[in-house]
């Protein structure tokens, strides 16, 4: 495995660089995924990445899904996947505030929402917190229902300016975050070519894979992947020759990864790691639950009890004992915090897991 799973890595920015961004839609998949990657990690060392020294950044992108990406990738995804949710989250914006009847130019609305937004952030560099926002620009502090599964409300505006990169989700204050103007932030630039980027950077981590992997992964279309892997010059191998280079036998391991991990959502086709369990594993919308693996496999899931105490709950006949060394150390390591999910899998809730 190339993800960091055998072979751990020093700091987090190795690690989120190995599986080319980290999963951030719950915030601490992003602190779970690192540590089961890295030597020694701390809570510290992820806090560090992301808030003093920037090095890891929130960035919406692929499948309209929050990652945490290294630094050096920005403008490759900014140039690609999330420009692509940036249009179409403003063409379907500017529908919406008309059917919503906000006002019946909804591009110009948004325009201006757009600018007054920008021009508060400009005027508080440390940033703001959506609330904050709300009063600071009253127009867009509105609250209403589209679809019955949808309500359309102000986060929305700021979702698709974070997916434009012109602003970035910064620190956290009292558990909340604030956003600020990605120029102070981390001034970046998106790049041309960004899709090439990253489907080089994707191939490099979880191939060998089919373009219909790529395709999902990426939230893209046959006709993008196809012209980045033609730029590529990649290679088609089979089964029986999985890769153009050697790659050499990392010994037994095991891992316990948390919820959306990037591992269990590189690909869209996992018979090949879930085997008969992919329907106790992941829910109908392609979400993994908590995954215990050895070996390359995942052979089941893991809970917290009502003391914090990580417990594995098997789904294959396999020897246990690394997987309990494994729990013991998560267990020591989260010292009684107790993960909150949105993300139950039918195996986590057989166990069991803290509402």
């Amino acid at each position: 495995m190339r993800q960091a799973l055998a072979i751990k890595q020093a700091s987090p920015e190795a690690v989120a660089e190995a599986v080319v961004g980290l999963h951030a839609t719950e915030p601490a998949s992003v602190y779970l995924a690192a540590w089961a990657r890295a030597e020694r990690l701390q809570v510290e060392d992820v806090d560090r990445a992301l808030y003093r020294d920037r090095t890891l950044v929130k960035q919406l992108a692929m499948r309209r899904t929050l990652f945490v990406f290294p630094r050096s990738r920005l403008g490759a995804v900014w140039g690609s996947a999330s420009a692509r949710v940036a249009a179409n989250e403003r063409a379907r914006m500017a529908r919406e505030v008309v059917a919503a009847g906000i006002d019946g130019d909804g591009q110009g609305w948004l325009e201006r929402a757009r600018a007054a937004i920008l021009a508060v952030l400009d005027a508080h560099p440390e940033g703001l917190t959506a609330a904050e926002i709300r009063v600071a620009v009253p127009m867009i502090d509105v609250r209403v229902t589209v679809t019955p599964t949808d309500p359309w409300s102000s986060s929305r505006l700021l979702t698709w300016l974070g997916a434009a990169a012109e602003i970035v989700r910064g620190e956290n204050t009292a558990a909340r975050q604030r956003w600020t103007l990605t120029r102070n932030w981390v001034p970046e630039e998106p790049r041309e070519g960004g899709y090439r980027e990253l489907v080089e950077a994707w191939l490099r981590a979880f191939g060998p894979g089919t373009e219909d992997d790529i395709v999902w992964w990426l939230g893209a279309t046959k006709t993008v992947v196809r012209k980045a892997l033609a730029e590529l010059d990649a290679v088609q191998v089979s089964l029986d020759n999985d890769d153009t280079g050697e790659v050499g036998d990392p010994g037994p391991w095991v891992a316990l990864l948390p919820v959306l991990d990037p591992t269990v959502m590189g690909w869209r086709d996992r018979d090949f790691y879930l085997g008969p369990h992919q329907a106790q594993i992941v829910d109908g919308r392609g979400n993994a639950g908590t995954t215990a693996w050895a070996d390359g496999r995942v052979v089941g899931c893991w809970t917290q009890d009502d003391a914090g105490v990580v417990r594995v709950h098997l789904l294959r006949d396999v020897p246990r004992k690394r997987l309990d060394e494994e729990a013991e150390r998560l267990t020591a390591w989260s010292a009684g915090f107790r993960v909150p999910t949105a993300y139950r899998s039918p195996a986590m809730r057989a166990g069991r897991f803290p509402a």
